[in-house]
């Protein structure tokens, strides 16, 4: 009696997620052994998914244990990964479990570039899979009867999971298989199921019949409910209906069978046979209408006794009046299940392969936290070096320290030669002319990665455009025109971003060609460069002197203050903190992450006293340019100007200044060669990742145009145009409407037998001897049939041209059989049959021998013309 419904699995297309989840974490992590790490995990992952939905599953519980861990691994890599059309974008393809699809089109089937699609497959998989382990469970003890009750309400549970999360989950229509009305209905199957079990269990272990009664009420209400859900859709399939309908008067019989029992035991002989009457006439219906599909034969014989019996006792004891159906009280419902709700982890085994790599959140909060602290640290240092460059723009338009060391007039200053001796160490002019050389190059290499890049992206919402154009409405998926607006985004930033780059270098081109003379001039020998210095009047009356030894105090002091900043810039890049582990704190505590508030506490606890140094070595300068302008121009009063004099300061300043361009120059280049190699990584990561969701969109495009393929070959044909009424309905000895199908060739068999004398004409057959012929059909087969001139009846359907073949005389029509219908071949000149040339004449075709085969009924379909006799040809 018992048969429980099972649901089908959905079949997935291989996808390869090791590929795209390596490149990812390539792109977002460090080299080492994280990075190594996560991806290792990531070929694991895709081995998991390979067991799990890349082969059939047995109906065990291994097999399941595999779908739950792949599973809980999805829900565990959710947050950790950003799975979009554009960004990790894996197309996962799936088919309707329940469409068996067509000749022609195939199943049904959808793809989506969605995590959460990939989920809700699963889901259902381990719901299908559990409720076919239920039904192959041993019901015949304790064990088999609990295991199956477990698994169908895990089965109900995952339903009924899926039936709230699809949509938010996919975002657009889902196959009927997972859609929210079969989901809630097979939810619905599965828990009525379980209830069922625990009916039968209940039966097993002998409980009060009023409490079996109550669960198996319950059980035939939950079989009810089901059945109305899918009573008018086509959603399931088709033996599924007859089943839940059996099912419901099954456990309906039961209810009242043991609630008859109870009556009885409560003195209720008239109510016991009244639920006897209702349980037999539950089974009978189940037997007339879907015997096919449940035996009900041991419970009919059951109720059948119970029911002769009672009636016997209460015919000849009791006497009892036995109410009618509407009379009896309502049987009580116990309902012992309930759907197991999804709560992740599902398998006892789960170990999670990303166990290490945190939250996308978290790595979302950390990456702009990073950006805070990098642009407060920029911000500081380029106040720190914006300082240094005004202390020493101050220092070269006074010619200091130049002009305090310079007493003798024709020697080159201390501080000059040093400066000149740093600039030929670093290169001199030649380094900045190689610098300049190779702007140009890393620009153009730069621009070629992003123009490709855009390049794919064009091609592909070309292609797109066209082909919504083509199937409009059919075309059903995310524009590539919206999809690519944050890459697009991205890439006219970048566009942005090298055109200032290259209005940085014009303005670094400029200022070193202002520049160059006087830096050319650093780099010659120190006999050259102090010729190139015009010599003065000495000083030495100043040697000594109180001013001077104030402004080199001064000069001192500035250079520590220039060393202090040079160590204090040092000590903000390596200061480092790891943000993680207070975001996945704050994430765990409030389900969220502020952020801004944390990261702004975080930067003033880390940086606050590094700020407060900054400002206090930005004062102290301020402090000493002040003091040193104030004692540079005491200096000046006392020291005698003259042309010459004034000649020479002025050389020893411009190359002064021409060594700070030098120094300013070489670390502008060099950092603007950096910057373009360091964009070169990141041009090629979006060049990448524009090539990944075009070829992803590629594969989905394949897979969309092969579904409209599919879904175009199983729509109806247009309707056939009506043919003419005297070709549709042919009228009674007439040949039926000719078809575009050609008439066979006759065939040709080499070395055929000699072709028999001719045929003789056929029998007349009188009105008299054949009842059942008419006298209109007589008078037509009586036509002679040599006559040049045959009869309208008979000429009708001679063909239009001489046939190729021995078309024979026409034949009379009988009551019957259709109009001009050949007659069976004469037997005597059948060439397969053996034996037969020595008949003299045929067989008469009204009367037939005993095994004789009978009068040819219709033809065969497919061939509009009648099949003509065969004669072998000669």
């Amino acid at each position: 009696m018992t048969n429980f419904i099972s649901v089908q699995l959905k079949k997935a297309s291989e996808v390869d997620l090791a590929k795209p989840l390596s490149k990812f974490i390539q792109q977002s992590y460090p080299s080492g052994d994280a990075q190594a790490e996560h991806c290792r995990a990531a070929e694991e992952l895709s081995k998991l998914r390979k067991s799990a939905v890349g082969r059939p599953l047995d109906k065990h519980e291994s097999s399941l244990e595999t779908l739950l861990r792949y599973y809980d691994q999805l829900c565990s890599i959710e947050p950790k990964f950003p799975f979009s059309e554009n960004q990790i974008c894996v197309t996962f393809t799936w088919k309707d479990a329940f469409d068996k699809g067509s000749l022609f089109g195939g199943s049904v089937k959808l793809a989506l570039a969605s995590l959460g699609y990939e989920k809700t497959c699963v889901l259902f998989n381990c719901g299908a899979l559990a409720s076919q382990i239920a039904a192959e469970q041993n019901l015949d003890n304790d064990e088999g009867l609990k295991a199956a009750a477990k698994h169908y309400q895990f089965a109900s549970g995952a339903f009924q999971h899926i039936k709230d999360t699809v949509l938010s989950a996919l975002n657009r229509e889902p196959t009927v298989d997972i859609s929210p009305d079969t989901v809630g209905t097979l939810s619905l199957i599965m828990l009525a199921q379980a209830q069922e079990v625990f009916f039968l269990k209940a039966t097993r272990d002998k409980m009060k019949d009023g409490i079996i009664a109550k669960l198996a009420n319950q059980a035939a209400d939950y079989y009810g409910d089901a059945y109305k859900q899918c009573q008018y859709k086509d959603t399931l399939p088709k033996e599924v209906f007859p089943v839940l309908a059996a099912k419901h008067c099954i456990m309906q019989a039961n209810a009242e069978y043991h609630q008859s029992i109870l009556a009885k035991q409560q003195k209720k002989f008239g109510e016991e046979i009244g639920r006897l009457q209702h349980a037999a006439d539950l089974v009978k219906t189940v037997a007339s209408r879907y015997d096919e599909y449940i035996n009900v034969k041991d419970l009919v014989d059951k109720i059948s006794r119970a029911l002769t019996a009672a009636k016997k006792d209460n015919d000849f004891i009791y006497h009892d009046r036995v109410p009618d159906l509407k009379d009896l009280e309502p049987i009580g419902k116990a309902s012992l299940v309930k759907s197991t709700p999804v709560v992740v982890p599902l398998s006892q085994k789960f170990t999670d392969l990303f166990e290490k790599m945190v939250p996308l959140e978290v790595q979302q909060s950390v990456s702009v936290y990073n950006q805070r602290r990098a642009d407060l640290v920029n911000r500081l240092i380029a106040q720190m070096r914006e300082a240094t460059n005004l202390a020493n723009g101050v220092l070269a338009s006074l010619n200091l320290p130049a002009a305090i060391e310079d007493m003798s007039g024709d020697s080159i200053p201390q501080s000059i030669l040093n400066k000149s001796k740093s600039v030929i160490e670093q290169g001199g002019i030649q380094t900045v002319d190689q610098l300049i050389k190779d702007l140009p190059e890393l620009l153009q290499r730069n621009r070629e990665i992003l123009d490709e890049s855009l390049r794919l992206l064009d091609e592909e919402e070309n292609t797109d455009n066209d082909l919504k154009t083509k199937f409009k409405e059919r075309w059903q998926r995310t524009p590539s025109n919206e999809l690519y607006k944050p890459l697009r985004a991205e890439g006219a930033s970048f566009h942005n971003i090298l055109n200032k780059a290259v209005q940085a270098d014009g303005q670094v081109k400029e200022r070193y060609q202002s520049h160059r003379d006087t830096i050319a001039l650093l780099c010659k020998p120190e006999p050259e460069l102090n010729a190139a210095i015009p010599s003065a009047n000495p000083a030495k009356t100043l040697q000594g002197s109180e001013v001077v030894n104030v402004l080199r105090t001064l000069l001192a002091n500035l250079d520590e203050v220039k060393k202090e900043r040079e160590q204090l810039e040092n000590d903000l890049k390596s200061v480092n903190f790891d943000m993680t582990s207070k975001f996945l704190t704050a994430l765990a505590q409030d389900g969220a992450i502020n952020e801004e508030a944390i990261s702004v506490t975080e930067l003033d606890r880390i940086y606050g006293s590094y700020t407060q140094k900054v400002q206090e070595s930005l004062k102290k300068q301020e402090e000493l340019l002040k003091n040193i302008q104030s004692a540079h121009q005491e200096f000046s009063k006392m020291k005698q100007s003259n042309n010459e004099s004034n000649l020479r300061e002025e050389v020893l300043k411009n190359l002064a200044v021409a060594n700070d361009n030098f120094v300013e120059l070489v670390a502008n280049l060099k950092e603007g060669t950096k910057f373009y190699n360091e964009l070169t990584e990141i041009l090629l990561k979006f060049q990448n990742k524009c090539s990944d969701i075009v070829f992803a969109r590629k594969t989905e495009r394949d897979e969309l145009l092969k579904d409209l393929q599919q879904s175009i070959a199983r729509e109806p044909s247009a309707p056939s145009i009506p043919l003419p009424t005297y070709q549709a309905t042919p009228a009674a000895g007439s040949k039926p409407a000719s078809s575009s199908t050609p008439t066979p060739a006759p065939r040709t068999i080499v070395g055929a037998k000699p072709q028999p004398p001719a045929r003789p004409p056929p029998p007349v057959i009188s009105a008299a001897s054949s009842p059942s012929s008419t006298s209109a059909a007589s008078a037509t087969a009586a036509a002679p049939p040599a006559a040049p001139a045959a009869s309208p009846a008979a000429s009708a359907p001679a063909a239009s041209t001489a046939p190729s073949q021995p078309q024979g005389p026409p034949y009379p029509t009988y009551p019957g059989y259709p109009g001009y219908c050949q007659m069976p071949m004469p037997m005597g000149y059948n060439p397969y049959m053996y034996g037969q040339y020595n008949l003299p004449y045929a067989p008469s075709p009204v009367y037939q021998n005993p095994g004789q085969a009978p009068y040819p009924g219709p033809q065969q379909p497919g061939y509009p013309f009648p099949q003509q006799p065969y004669y072998p040809q000669q």
